[in-house]
């Protein structure tokens, strides 16, 4: 419900400011754009791409009648106006049209549902929070959405070893606030904590701002449990850090994106919450000074720097502008937010305070603040952790994610403007993101889709962080928007193993098709 809502306001946000668009550039001539953007929705993802509908079974009462039979008929949801919002992904890039959304609550019933789907070849989209940014989890057509959002029960935590298990549908910042009274906390730290699940976050690899740290989630989960296409449950829910036992067949679900099997059960190693957490928030004058900043605070800060994030001016401005949040410091090119973890707040203030005199004094820093006051780093996170919220209201959104030579960090932002320079429906193009990973986020907003923008931007991305060796998908996965360009950071004999994975793990492609495997 919170997501829903969510997507609603932001519609509305939306709406509101682009309807004097619509006016001023005499585009209420254009009724399908009007329409999508009166109702808050995008056109059919079938229609704005050119992908056809795979040899799938079409729903029938016969398998209505069977999925109440499982679930009930108040978890099988068919009204047109209850499966919308399953339809469409939260920044509306894409949208399908299922016309049966599924909620099961245990492992048994996903087994039941899989195993009749995988018989009678109906196409399933597993559907966690759906806050991906990759056309990952919605459907593509008319495929049935098995929504998690009722797995939702936290079954163990360990004071002792920090392990959690749970199921997949729990909500990332439900399961924090449950650690936080053991002391514990989760490793992974999202802008959409409040909607995004675990199942979700591990079945895509989410990386997120503790990454720096806590490192990413194939070295902290420790076990899962998932159902195959044809229903079989594999048991790999292992609570142990050492299990050295064959194959490590939970890494083949961490990151698959549904696409090898639907992910239920979770283990979690989990770090013991800091007793003391400060946050600095930082303008500096270039990209240059912050690769100096960044490298000086990895050396004086060094085992309590659990953050450390970039914003260019363009970026922030989506937040102050857009959303009205306000900033602690006046208006520079760009800013680092640089955040600690540790159990002495004297010891830590002390270094963070040591390493903030010295690079104000050398110049590489023009301002800054620093607290460790619980609302005030709300509020300046709150600056980082929105962006994207911010983005969706200047209008469509090509948003990308992906990985570059620290060195190179940047570098797609000015080569980008220059390329879309003069194109009056460009809004802005921009970039921030995880500097302690090399993981940028990079985004041109536009006042509606655009086939021409698309054309500029992609391949170009892809190439171009292909010639740096870089990854064309750092946190956000392949979901339905990369496949295509897999092959940039994917060797053709890679692609052919993981092609092969697929078709001895769902045999029918059944399971979240179109999405992360090229045609």
């Amino acid at each position: 419900m919170i997501q829903d809502n969510c997507r609603f306001h932001f519609g509305k946000m939306l709406i509101k400011k682009l309807l004097p668009l619509v006016s001023a550039n005499g585009l209420e001539k254009n009724s399908q754009f009007f329409r999508y953007l009166a109702s808050g929705i995008p056109e059919l993802t079938k229609d704005r791409y050119p992908v056809k509908r795979g040899n799938f079974t079409f729903l029938d009462s016969n398998h209505l009648n069977f999925f109440k039979s499982v679930l009930g008929t108040q978890r099988v949801l068919i009204d047109p106006a209850d499966c919308e919002s399953f339809n469409i992904d939260w920044i509306r890039s894409v949208r399908g049209y299922s016309s049966c959304v599924l909620k099961p609550k245990s492992t048994e019933e996903v087994s039941k549902i899989l195993s009749y789907c995988n018989e009678n070849k109906i196409a399933v989209c597993p559907q966690g929070g759906n806050t991906g940014l990759v056309g990952g989890s919605v459907p593509v057509f008319d495929e049935v959405v098995l929504c998690t959002s009722l797995m939702n029960q936290i079954h163990s935590i360990n004071d002792n070893s920090g392990v959690i298990v749970c199921q997949a549908g729990c909500i990332l910042e439900t399961l924090d606030e449950a650690l936080a009274n053991h002391g514990l906390m989760m490793p992974l730290d999202l802008g959409a904590k409040g909607s995004c699940q675990i199942g979700g976050n591990v079945s895509t690899n989410a990386g997120g701002l503790r990454l720096l740290r806590y490192g990413n989630l194939h070295g902290n989960v420790l076990g899962v449990e998932a159902v195959k296409a044809d229903g079989q449950v594999i048991d790999l829910l292992s609570t142990l850090k050492k299990d050295n036992t064959g194959y490590h067949l939970k890494h083949l679900f961490i990151g698959s994106e549904g696409s090898l099997g639907v992910v239920t059960k979770v283990a979690v190693q989990c770090p013991p919450k800091p007793k003391a957490v400060n946050l600095a928030f930082l303008g500096l004058p270039s990209f240059e000074n912050i690769l100096k900043v960044m490298k000086q605070a990895k050396r004086d800060l060094a085992e309590i720097m659990a953050s450390c994030e970039m914003i260019d001016d363009s970026t922030l401005d989506v937040c102050t502008g857009n959303l009205k949040l306000t900033s602690p410091i006046p208006n520079y090119p760009f800013y680092m937010l640089i955040e600690t973890h540790g159990s002495n707040s004297e010891h830590d203030q002390e270094k963070l305070n040591m390493f903030l005199k010295d690079v104000l004094e050398s110049q590489l820093v023009l301002d800054g603040t620093v607290t460790d006051e619980p609302t005030k780093m709300k509020n300046i996170w709150d600056l980082r952790e929105r962006i994207t919220e911010g983005l969706v209201l200047d209008g469509y959104v090509f948003k990308y994610d992906v990985s570059l030579p620290i060195e190179n960090f940047y570098s797609l932002v000015p080569v980008m403007r220059e390329r879309l320079a003069g194109n009056p429906e460009v809004v802005r193009v921009s970039g921030y993101g995880h500097l302690g990973d090399g993981n940028v986020h990079f985004q041109v907003s536009c006042r509606q889709f655009s086939q021409d923008i698309l054309k500029k931007v992609e391949p170009f991305i892809y190439e171009y962080t292909s010639k740096l060796r870089g990854s064309v998908s750092a946190e956000h996965g392949i979901g339905f928007r990369k496949p295509k360009y897999i092959h940039y950071s994917k060797t053709p004999e890679s692609i052919a193993v993981m092609k092969q994975l697929k078709s001895l793990f769902d045999p029918n492609g059944i399971l979240n098709p179109y999405k992360v495997l090229p045609e």
